[in-house]
């Protein structure tokens, strides 16, 4: 088992009971949610609160197990205030691009960790690329194959809009989890730079998409 640090131990506890909180009292979920009309009245709150409200134990536990498995991953290269500011900067450019590319439906609602703990998880994969990860759990494949792969399904699900993921959310928490990654470990630069440049593919290819109103 690992030995998890305190700060990504007080993530998890925190967003376990508040998410509990939210799944007994229906007002107070309705009230954290992240919801484009009222984001757009000024109700900015829930660019963060809804980040620590889940739609399900399933949704929760799955966010939670992640993040428990690749915190320590990431307090290990840039230290615990790192890991804190990747995991923030990662919930809150997800919420944008969520919000970016939802503006105009402002009956748009979402909620859930998986943009904070996709940073997480694609700055873990910046710092050590060649890891393996299971894909379902029983599939093994390089960490980075698994990341571009991830990103690049990311914006298929954008594109397609067929399912209540969030996928601009997941995409934006990436993007943050690997631009602070390379901020703060700047020596990525020049121990995996061609692994760095093969992480960036995705993002370069969904701002491209976004210019030529693609996506």
């Amino acid at each position: 088992m690992l030995n998890l640090d305190i700060s990504a131990l007080a993530i998890i506890i925190g967003t376990v009971l508040i998410s509990i909180k939210g799944f007994n009292d229906y007002g107070f979920f309705e009230r954290y949610k992240f919801e484009i009309a009222s984001i757009k009245s000024g109700d900015y709150v829930r660019m963060i609160s809804s980040a620590f409200l889940h739609i399900d134990y399933t949704h929760l536990f799955v966010n939670m197990l992640t993040l428990y498995f690749f915190a320590d991953s990431v307090i290990y290269f840039v230290g615990r205030f790192g890991f804190i500011l990747i995991y923030i900067v990662s919930l809150i450019l997800g919420n944008i691009l969520s919000y970016i590319f939802h503006k105009n439906e402002n009956y748009y609602t979402a909620v859930g960790a998986s943009g904070a703990v996709i940073g997480v998880l694609y700055a873990s994969i910046l710092f050590r690329p060649d890891m393996m990860l299971g894909l379902f759990f029983f599939i093994p494949m390089p960490a980075y194959v698994f990341g571009i792969g991830y990103l690049l399904y990311s914006i298929w699900g954008m594109r397609a809009k067929r399912d209540n993921i969030g996928h601009d959310a997941h995409f934006g928490g990436a993007m943050g989890g690997f631009i602070l990654g390379i901020i703060l470990n700047p020596k990525v630069l020049s121990t995996n730079l061609y692994m760095v440049v093969l992480l960036a593919i995705p993002i370069i290819i969904l701002f491209v998409l976004k210019y030529l109103k693609k996506v």
